[in-house]
Order: structure tokens, then sequence, then C-alpha cells
């Protein structure tokens, strides 16, 4: 983590400090926070930390776990699939507005988000890949005509960022920038039923990669004998 510079509150950016450390993989799940630690690497008081990891308790980033203290919450396949079932309704609807109201400018703006896609995974870089999805996403969300997805989406985005660098830590996402050219084809030809039917089976897909691998994890841990984290849960 860098030294903080003086623009926003220092708890503003002590916490997109920690989120960004979470959602990048920098504190991974289960990972012990130690609030002194936290603030000496980050050049602030303990203060500021404290108030940014409750606000990070109340959004579910943190959890308190008595004796081990404040640790990085596990990542929870239900919860993935709750997330993604709302992302899905959500990217449906964007993407069915981009159709009927930014097909033009998908055209315009679109392929070049792909391009930059599509060379973030040749790169091999988890941070290129993370950022040119959201962006990719954004467009659409931009293009839709409806703020009000957008700002209800904006609510967990901060969730699915992490869930997807740590799946991009583990696995190549061979298919996502294929699955991004059939949304961006349906926005382009301006066909709402295609545009959404493309973004929620890309929703839905994520869903399904994502919590499998959850519990494969869980389920690898319970057999050589170590706490799944379903377990480790239900204990905090």
């Amino acid at each position: 983590m860098r030294h903080l510079a003086l623009e926003r509150s220092l708890t503003d950016r002590t916490y997109d400090a920690i989120l960004d450390a979470i959602s990048g993989g920098e504190l991974a799940a289960g990972a012990r926070i130690n609030q002194d630690d936290l603030a000496a690497r980050l050049n602030v008081s303990r203060q500021p930390v404290v108030q940014a990891l409750a606000l990070l308790k109340v959004q579910g980033f943190v959890r308190e776990t008595g004796r081990r203290g404040v640790v990085v919450a596990p990542l929870d396949a239900d919860f993935i699939c709750h997330l993604y079932e709302l992302r899905s309704a959500l990217d449906g609807a964007a993407c069915r507005g981009a159709a009927q109201r930014g097909s033009a400018d998908a055209k315009a703006w679109g392929p070049a988000l792909i391009s930059e896609g599509r060379a973030a995974f040749a790169s091999g870089s988890v941070k290129r890949m993370v950022d040119a999805d959201m962006r990719f996403h954004r467009l659409l969300y931009d293009l839709c005509g409806n703020p009000m997805i957008a700002e209800t989406a904006s609510l967990h985005w901060h969730h699915i960022r992490r869930l997807i660098g740590g799946y991009l830590q583990h696995y190549p996402m061979r298919d996502v920038w294929d699955e991004h050219q059939a949304i961006l084809d349906a926005v382009i030809a301006a066909d709402p039923d295609r545009a959404e039917a493309a973004a929620r089976h890309h929703a839905d897909h994520a869903s399904m990669k994502f919590a499998g691998l959850v519990r494969a994890t869980d389920g690898q841990e319970a057999a050589t004998g170590g706490t799944p984290a379903s377990k480790r849960r239900k204990r905090s």
C-alpha cells in the first residue's frame, strides 16, 4: 500500500485504500487485519483506520471474529449467487435500455473497449483485466438512459470487483470478452431482447463460475482437515 496524499478526508481515503486492497486481493479473504500495522502502512493515525473498518464491516467486507479481531470477510457461495441474481436483472435492464437508446454511441465507443479488454487478458495483469471489465460495463450503464440503474448497481460493484479479481488470480476468464462482444453486437444492432438475454447469460455464467470456485475450495479444505469457509462463518 502507498502513503496517502492530502486531498480528501483521512477516513475517506483510508476507506478507499483498504477497500482497494481487499478488492485487489492484497488483503485476502480470512486475513487478519492489524489496525496498528495498517495505520503504519498507510501513514495515518489509528482513528481513520477504525472508522474505515467500521464502514467496511457494515458493507460486508470485513467482520469481527472474537479473539482474532477483524478479518477480511470470507467469500460465500450463497452471497455470490444472490449478488449475481441482482446483477443479472440490473445488467439485463441496462443492456435493454442501451440497445433502445444508445446503439450509435455503443458502436462509436464499444469496439475500443473490447480491444482493450482482449489486450488486458493477453497481458495476464489481473488489475488490467478487472479495470477493463468495469469500463465496459460502465459504458453500458451510461448508455441505458436510466441513471437509477447505474446508481443501484454501483452499490454492489466493489463486491463484484473483489470476486472478479479473486477468480482471475486462479483461472483466466477466456470466454469473458467473447460474451462482452455478444452483448455489444446486440446493443449496436438495437436489438433489446438479444441484448438483455446476452447480458443475463453473462452474469449467470459468472455466478456459476465464482460460486463453484468457492464451493470447491470449501470442499478441498474439508477433505484435507481444514475448516471450510462456511463453518468459519458460523463460528464467527
